[in-house]
């Protein structure tokens, strides 16, 4: 199995590739902010080459992961599928949670901020002047989605795989369904601060206090996002999306995780891009790995959060903090390392893994 993280600015964009008996297989999670795919003075993205090279393999795009509305997940996705007439023939399936199917969940009125549309040619499909197709509708017309709503404590089986859901929650689907509001919640949030000057062991010490209190994420949209476990020839991999702490650890519990019987997983995609509000000391405690995956590349928002590092760093000595950019030199300093010896950064875009053969 390959999971490649692409260069998808301050958004999230992850292709997963691995075999399913005889059969090549790719998931792609989240598409990035526009540019991922192609920027406005026409230069081509991580995912408009990955997308190329899934072409030029004859294979397809098996499952598309469509975690939640904020622009920087699902931006690259909707610039593909307005400029490429042919984007729906390379997509077998599509996991979305639609306004409209939400709507009917709970048997209530839609919320037409949840809208999205399908503008040929466009850059941007949220601020187009044209006319264009609902997203929801264009997905059933080229049969790529069946209108499931993808929601905790689901299991599917596909590709030789199973995917465990941890987020969202019907109280979250409840709550983007009433609340959400485009104009407020369309861009990731963030403390919008960086944090990188200061040092690792501050941040220890305050949490280690006693009168310390955890903030969780408060924005609407990330609370609907999709994360789950995916279980692939008896690994793990945990894919946070922008998810909510509180939300992922009932989710984990509610398949018999805990601290004392721990999810052990290869990685683990941080949550909202390493915000300080997204990944706490309680979650930190039910998932063991050593390889923690941050994808932002630290332009806007203030993120990633320092402060989550610390947190990560603080649970687990030799973890190894992953960027899909190269940001060691700017948020490490010289006492960092001489303080937290056992820890290690590094810029990477690819894990391969594999698989012995049993005779």
């Amino acid at each position: 199995m390959k999971i490649k993280i692409l260069k998808a600015g301050n958004g999230d964009s992850i292709l997963l590739s691995f075999k399913d008996g005889k059969e090549n297989r790719n998931i792609l999670i989240d598409g990035g902010i526009g540019d991922t795919y192609k920027s406005s003075s026409n230069v081509n993205g991580d995912l408009f080459k990955v997308i190329k090279q899934i072409q030029e393999n004859e294979q397809c795009i098996d499952l598309l992961i469509l975690t939640h509305f904020d622009d920087d997940h699902i931006g690259g996705i909707l610039r593909w599928l307005n400029k490429d007439k042919e984007a729906p023939k390379l997509i077998k399936k599509v996991w979305f949670n639609s306004g409209k199917e939400i709507a009917k969940k709970f048997e209530s009125d839609e919320n037409k901020d949840l809208d999205i549309e399908i503008t040929e040619g466009a850059d941007d499909f949220h601020t187009s002047p044209k006319q264009g197709i609902k997203f929801e509708k264009y997905l059933r017309d080229n049969n790529l989605w069946e209108g499931q709503i993808i929601e905790q404590g689901l299991e599917f089986i596909l590709f030789g795989a199973k995917f465990k859901i941890l987020s969202p929650n019907n109280e979250k689907l409840d709550i983007l369904l009433k609340l959400y509001e485009k104009q407020k919640d369309y861009f990731t949030s963030g403390n919008g601060e960086y944090d990188f000057k200061i040092p690792l062991k501050d941040f220890i010490d305050e949490e280690n206090k006693l009168n310390f209190k955890f903030k969780g994420d408060t924005s609407i949209a990330n609370g609907s996002s999709i994360a789950f476990i995916m279980e692939y020839e008896n690994k793990n991999f945990l894919f946070l999306g922008d998810a909510h702490p509180s939300v992922v650890i009932e989710g984990l519990k509610m398949f018999g995780y805990d601290k004392y019987n721990p999810l052990n997983t290869e990685l683990m995609k941080v949550s909202h891009h390493g915000s300080a509000y997204n990944t706490n000391k309680e979650l930190l405690e039910i998932v063991k790995t050593d390889n923690y995956l941050i994808s932002s590349n630290a332009t806007k928002h203030g993120l990633p959060n320092k402060r989550t590092i610390a947190r990560i760093i603080d649970n687990n000595p030799t973890a190894i903090i992953c960027f899909n950019f190269d940001l060691k030199d700017k948020i490490f300093l010289e006492e960092d390392w001489s303080s937290f010896a056992f820890f290690k950064s590094k810029e990477t875009n690819e894990f391969t893994y594999k698989w012995m053969k049993t005779i």
